[in-house]
């Protein structure tokens, strides 16, 4: 079998892990043949691709990113897509699509899937760790730790200055950044978009902290919202999938806090460093499992699935299923977490 290979949205890390897990395992055990497609949906809309062989996929596990490129693009906004996909794929001679991604271009792999005849396999990519068919996405735990690490920095410079520093993490919708970088790094408040914040309170919590002669860090989700607005953005721009772009929200409650307060605050927007760099050990085995059994799914022909985490085992379910609904925090796993506010 020719199989097609695609990373699409936002880079992080693990997806090169993937891939060179699809093309081993696919080459030594099925004896297929792989092509990569590169900058997401725009390399099958285009006819952009290279071959994927063992050689190619030598020494790539560690590497952050991916090899093949990524990018947002939506071939259900572009004229003719889903037939230029379609010709492409009949071109090449290729039978079968991993698409490795998260909710939307997912979305894109399940429309194809299920209302085209295009045979895909899904595998969930997002440090958001927002989809809710699988227990973890690879690229959540790194991005995790490099939060948690910055937090733990943050510590010294703030009590140096005592100063409020508010962290701002990713996450879009879902706050799981920011309450597992939070409660790892000690933070004294933790902001997320499922639960509306009031700034008085979280005037109060800094107010406590200081007269426990600490200085306090706040940490934030770029989703988070005050009770009386709605999001605070530095721009209106959307994607192609129509989202968006987040940021702005803890610049803005900084200001809040030291206006309210008196005391000085300070804003770090952690961006895209946390989507960079090395995979965690834990990223590199789930993207690795995940890529062994996307292989499998292709080889036994069971499209329009995506592999899920389900406990510590590798199962398969209906793309469809997995994009259906964000994957969000349970109010109980917040309310764990304020015992260490204020």
């Amino acid at each position: 079998m020719r199989v097609g290979v695609l990373t699409g949205g936002g880079d992080c890390p693990g997806l090169n892990a993937v891939i060179r897990a699809v093309v081993r395992k696919g080459v030594q055990e099925y004896g297929h043949e792989f092509v990569g497609y590169r900058a997401g949906w725009r390399g099958p809309l285009e006819g952009r691709s290279a071959p994927l062989d063992i050689p190619a996929v030598r020494g790539i596990l560690p590497r952050g990113g991916t090899i093949i490129g990524s990018s947002r693009t939506n071939p259900l906004k572009v004229e003719n897509g889903i037939r230029r996909i379609k010709d492409t794929l009949a071109r090449q001679e290729v039978e079968a699509l991993i698409v490795i991604g998260g909710e939307d271009t997912l979305g894109v792999a399940a429309r194809l899937s299920d209302e085209h005849a295009v045979p895909c396999v899904g595998v969930p990519k997002t440090i958001d760790n927002d989809l809710s068919a699988t227990d973890y996405t690879f690229g959540f735990d790194t991005a995790v730790g490099i939060a948690t690490e910055a937090i733990d920095r943050l510590h010294t410079t703030a009590e140096s200055h005592m100063r409020v520093l508010v962290v701002e993490v990713m996450g879009r919708h879902a706050g799981w950044i920011a309450l597992h970088s939070g409660l790892a790094g000690g933070a004294n408040v933790i902001l997320i978009p499922e639960q509306r914040f009031d700034v008085d309170q979280v005037c109060a919590w800094v107010t406590s902290r200081f007269r426990a002669s600490y200085a306090p860090i706040v940490v934030t989700a770029e989703g988070a919202m005050p009770k009386d607005g709605d999001l605070v953005l530095k721009d209106g721009t959307l994607d192609a999938f129509g989202h968006v772009r987040l940021s702005g929200v803890g610049e803005w409650l900084a200001k809040e806090i030291e206006k309210r307060t008196g005391n000085e605050a300070r804003t770090t927007v952690l961006g895209h460093v946390q989507r960079g760099g090395t995979p965690s050990a834990f990223d590199r085995w789930l993207a690795t499992r995940f890529g062994l059994h996307a292989v499998d799914a292709v080889h036994e022909r069971d499209f329009g699935t995506m592999v899920a985490l389900r406990g510590t085992d590798i199962v398969r379910v209906p793309i469809a299923e997995a994009t259906a609904r964000l994957k969000t925090v349970d109010p109980r796993l917040y309310d764990e977490a304020g015992v260490f506010f204020g």
